[in-house]
C-alpha cells in the first residue's frame, strides 16, 4: 500500500478544494499581456520544460482539428502499395487506428507496449515503416479523443500545438531524455555512450546544465525526492507511484550529479526537491519560487509516476498535474508574462504515429545528405543491432505562453534537441553535442511564438475536478480489442491558424531517354534545411532519404531498367510537401518544375522532345482544369493563383497522348505571415 493516503491528497496538491484547471490566478494571468520589452525572444526570461511520458502524436491528437492527423490527405507509402495506415499482423490481419470502447478512456490504465531499441528498429523496418503490429501489438493503433482528454485538447485550442515534433531516439525514456539534457545519447562513444536503453550505469559526457552553470545562467530541476535522490533511494524511482520522480530526472544517471555533495550546484539544483513523504505538497517549491520572483532562467519538471502520463497511468491524472503546474506558474502574473512553458513527451511508448520521421541515409544505396550523418546512424555492437538513432515518432508538444496563444499549429520539424536550441537562441549557450544532421533539419522552436503579440484575451481551460485519483493503488492494465471491421477515422471539422515557417523546398525531376534513368534534384531553400523521403510504386529497394542543408542542393538517379523502363517516385518533405513523378523513359520529352513565387506557385513546362506536348493541368483546390500546349524546344510558364487553397496547392499534370505521364505538386507557399492548416485534411 502506498504511503500517501487519500486524505492527504488535497494537501499534497497544494489545494484546499477540488482540483481546478482554471483557477482564478490562471484566468487573471491569461488576461495579462506578455512582456514586450523588445518584441523578440529576449522578452522570455524563464523557460520551463515539463516532459511527460510515452504518448505518440496520433495517439493523443490524431483527431484534433487542423493538424496533420488521421485526415492527412497524403500519407506516405514507404513499403510501396498501400499507405502507412494499413498495418498488418503476422497473419495478415489489418488493424487501422481505433478508439477503444472503455468508458472514461482518459482515466483508464491502458497497457504499456514494447518501446525499446530492438522493437523500435523492427517497427521502422529499414524505413518501410510497416512492422508496427508485429513489433508492438495491436494496442499500438489505439487513440484518444477530445471527449477522453478535454484538457489537452483545450490547451491546443488555447495556445500552440506542434504537429511535426518528434522524439529524438527510436526507443526508451532515458536516451530521449539524454537528448533533451545533453543533445545526444553519447553517440560519439565517449563518456560511457552510446546508451540505447534505460541502463543508468553512470556517464561522463557533458550535460547542458553544466554549460549553463559555466555561463552563469540559472537552472533547476523541480521534483519530489521520494525516498532520497541517491542510490539507496533509486534516484527517485520508487514503488510508491505518487511520490518521487519516476526516474525521469535523467541527469542523476551522470556521475557528476551522482557524486555531488550539498553545496555543489549539481546537488543543490538537481538532487533536491519536495518531500511529500514528510508533509510537503507537490508544488510547494515551484509556487514559492514563482511567488518570490526567483524562478530560474531555465527549469525542468519531473512528475511522480502516477502523473507522468505513462501509458499504464491515466492521461487525465497528467492533465490534473499539468493544470497545477500552470496554476503555480501563473500565480504571479509578472513572472508568467515572461515565461515560456513547453509540455512534451519523452517518447511514444509503442503507440503508432503515421508520419514517417526524417531519417539519415545509412548508406549511399539508401539516400544522400549534404551534411554528415555519422553521429545519427548506429553501426551495431555485440549487444545491439545496427539502426537509426532517430528521429523517433512524433510526440505531442504544447507551447504554452503569453506569446503562443490563439490555437495555432506550428508544423516545423522539431525534436528534443530543439528545446536546447531554443535555450541557445535565448541565452547564447551552445550545445556542441547536437549533431550537424539534427541542426540541419530540426528547428529551434522560435517559429511557435509571435513575440510581437499583444493579445490579452484570457485562455479558458476546462475544469479537472473529476481527475482526482480515486485511490493510491496500481490497477490492472486495460488491453483494448480492435474492431473486427476497421475503418480509418477522420478529424474534427474546421481549420486552425498556422504559424509562418521558413520552408521553401523544391524537387525537380528529369528523365534521360538514352540512359534510361530518372534524376531527382533536391533543395531545401535558402533559410531552412529539409529532409525528404522518396518512395517507389514499382521498386522494392526503397525507400530512400535525403537531407539538404539550407542553401544547398543534391541529386540522385534511378535506373529504370530495374522497373521495366518506367519510374514511379513520390517525394515527401516538410509540412505536407509532396511531389509525384511517374512515366516511361521511352516517351520522355516534356518536364515540369514548380517554384513558390510570392503568394502563388509558378509551373514551368520545358519541352525537349520532338513533338508538341498538350498537357492537362488540374487544380485540386479550385477544381479548375486547363490545357497547356508546349511546342518542341519551347518553355511555358504558368502562375497559379492560390487564393482558393489559402496558399495550399495540389496541382496535377497529365498527358492524353502518354497516359503514363503524371506529375503532381502539393504543398504550401510561405510568405512570412500566418496562414491556416491544410484545407485538404479529411474531417467528419
Amino acid at each position: 500500500m502506498p504511503e500517501v493516503n487519500r486524505r492527504r491528497f488535497l494537501q499534497l496538491a497544494g489545494a484546499t478544494t477540488a482540483f481546478s484547471a482554471l483557477s482564478a490566478s490562471i484566468e487573471r494571468a491569461a488576461a495579462l499581456p506578455a512582456n514586450h520589452r523588445s518584441g523578440s525572444i529576449e522578452d522570455v526570461e524563464h523557460i520551463v520544460v515539463l516532459m511527460q511520458e510515452n504518448r505518440s502524436f496520433d495517439h493523443y491528437f490524431g483527431k484534433l482539428r487542423g493538424v496533420r492527423g488521421f485526415g492527412d490527405p497524403h500519407p506516405a507509402a514507404p513499403a510501396g502499395g498501400r499507405s502507412v495506415w494499413h498495418q498488418t499482423t503476422e497473419d495478415g490481419t489489418e488493424v487501422l487506428p481505433f478508439h477503444p470502447q472503455a468508458d472514461d478512456l482518459g482515466m483508464q490504465f491502458l497497457e504499456g507496449l514494447p518501446h525499446g531499441w530492438s522493437d523500435g528498429q523492427d517497427a521502422y523496418h529499414d524505413g518501410t515503416y510497416d512492422r508496427w503490429l508485429p513489433a508492438k501489438g495491436t494496442t499500438t493503433m489505439a487513440y484518444l479523443t477530445r471527449e477522453d482528454i478535454p484538457f489537452h485538447y483545450a490547451l491546443a485550442d488555447a495556445f500552440t500545438v506542434c504537429d511535426a515534433y518528434h522524439c529524438s531516439f527510436i526507443g526508451s525514456t532515458d536516451p530521449n531524455r539524454y537528448y533533451m539534457w545533453s543533445g545526444h545519447t553519447g553517440n560519439d562513444g565517449k563518456g560511457g555512450g552510446p546508451v540505447l536503453g534505460n541502463d543508468e550505469l553512470g556517464y561522463d559526457w557533458t550535460t547542458y546544465p553544466e554549460r549553463l552553470e559555466e555561463a552563469g545562467i540559472s537552472w533547476k530541476i523541480y521534483q519530489d525526492i521520494g525516498d532520497g535522490l541517491d542510490a539507496a533511494g533509486h534516484w527517485g524511482w520508487i514503488s510508491d507511484a505518487y511520490r518521487g520522480n519516476y526516474g525521469d530526472n535523467s541527469l542523476l544517471y551522470f556521475n557528476k550529479y551522482r557524486n555531488a555533495r550539498p553545496g555543489d550546484p549539481w546537488y543543490d539544483k538537481a538532487r533536491t526537491g519536495t518531500d511529500v513523504k514528510n508533509g510537503d505538497g507537490y508544488f510547494d517549491r515551484l509556487r514559492a519560487d514563482v511567488a518570490a520572483d526567483r524562478l530560474p532562467q531555465i527549469s525542468w519538471i519531473a512528475a511522480p509516476e502516477a502523473f507522468s502520463e505513462h501509458s499504464n497511468w491515466p492521461s487525465n491524472y497528467g492533465a490534473w498535474y499539468i493544470s497545477q503546474v500552470l496554476d503555480a506558474l501563473t500565480s504571479n502574473p509578472e513572472v508568467w508574462a515572461k515565461t515560456a512553458l513547453f509540455i512534451t513527451y519523452d517518447e511514444n511508448d509503442g503507440f503508432f504515429d503515421h508520419v514517417v520521421p526524417p531519417l539519415p541515409p545509412k548508406s549511399a544505396a539508401q539516400g544522400r545528405s549534404t551534411v554528415d550523418v555519422s553521429l545519427d546512424v548506429f553501426e551495431g555492437s555485440a549487444t545491439h543491432r545496427e539502426g537509426f538513432y532517430g528521429l523517433g515518432p512524433r510526440v505531442p508538444m504544447l507551447v504554452v505562453s503569453p506569446w503562443s496563444k490563439g490555437g495555432y499549429v506550428c508544423s516545423e520539424t522539431f525534436d528534443h534537441t530543439s528545446l536546447i536550441r531554443f535555450m541557445e537562441s535565448r541565452f547564447g549557450v551552445r550545445e556542441p553535442n547536437i549533431s550537424p544532421w539534427r541542426r540541419a533539419i530540426c528547428g529551434d522552436l522560435t517559429s511557435a511564438f509571435d513575440f510581437s503579440r499583444k493579445d490579452s484575451r484570457p485562455a479558458r481551460l476546462p475544469d479537472t475536478d473529476a481527475y482526482e485519483p480515486q485511490d493510491r493503488e496500481r490497477h490492472p492494465d486495460y488491453r483494448p480489442t480492435p474492431p473486427a471491421d476497421p475503418s480509418l477515422p477522420r478529424q474534427e471539422r474546421g481549420l486552425r491558424p498556422a504559424r509562418p515557417l521558413k520552408y521553401a523546398p523544391a524537387v525537380d525531376g528529369s528523365a534521360d531517354r538514352e540512359a534510361g534513368t530518372f534524376t531527382l534534384a533536391f533543395t531545401a531553400g535558402a533559410v531552412a534545411g529539409a529532409a525528404f523521403l522518396v518512395t517507389s510504386g514499382n521498386r522494392t529497394d526503397g525507400p530512400w532519404t535525403y537531407t539538404t542543408e539550407a542553401g544547398k542542393a543534391l541529386s540522385d538517379t534511378w535506373n529504370s531498367a530495374y522497373s521495366d523502363g518506367t519510374y514511379d517516385l513520390t517525394v515527401h518533405g516538410p509540412n505536407g510537401f509532396v511531389r509525384v513523378f511517374r512515366g516511361t523513359n521511352a516517351t520522355a520529352g516534356c518536364e515540369v518544375t514548380a517554384r513558390h513565387i510570392g503568394d502563388d506557385i509558378r509551373l514551368t513546362f520545358v519541352n525537349e522532345g520532338a513533338g508538341t506536348a498538350r498537357l492537362r493541368l488540374a487544380d485540386g483546390h479550385s477544381g479548375r482544369t486547363s490545357t497547356v500546349t508546349v511546342r518542341p524546344g519551347a518553355t511555358v510558364d504558368r502562375t497559379i493563383d492560390l487564393r482558393a487553397g489559402r496558399r495550399w496547392y495540389d496541382l496535377t499534370v497529365t498527358s492524353a497522348a502518354d497516359t503514363s505521364f503524371h506529375r503532381r505538386f502539393v504543398g504550401h507557399v510561405e510568405n512570412g505571415r500566418p496562414g491556416v492548416s491544410d484545407p485538404a485534411i479529411a474531417t467528419d
